[in-house]
């Protein structure tokens, strides 16, 4: 994995990422943005699009935003998705669900799509 979605994503979906990532590998969940691990090439563009700076290379991801590692690459999975490896988010669309964690967090900020 090269970038994450944190915290800062949760209840607002900008989606500056979304419009700026060369490879379409920015997925929309019902309260966050995921990135998927294995189609990010690890370009950097999506970090400094985003406004609420809830972007980070894995790499420099702060220690109490480490479980996002987990949970962007969970999200792709059986137990949550079931998306896979489709190879783009723009064929997928939104899906309404998120990762446990994700629909388990408070409410924050205004909702935007």
């Amino acid at each position: 994995m090269a970038y994450v979605i944190t915290t800062g994503c949760i209840d607002v979906k900008d989606g500056a990422c979304v419009q700026c990532c060369p490879v379409d590998c920015i997925y929309t969940g019902g309260r966050t943005l995921y990135i998927h691990p294995d189609e990010c090439i690890d370009c950097g563009v999506c970090e400094p699009a985003c406004p609420t700076q809830a972007i980070y290379e894995d790499r420099r991801l702060p220690a109490p935003l480490r479980p996002f590692l987990a949970i962007n690459r969970e999200f792709f999975g059986a137990q949550v998705s079931a998306l896979g490896s489709p190879g783009g988010a723009a064929d997928v669309g939104a899906v309404t669900c998120d990762h446990p964690v994700v629909a388990a967090w408070p409410a924050q900020g205004a909702s935007g799509g």
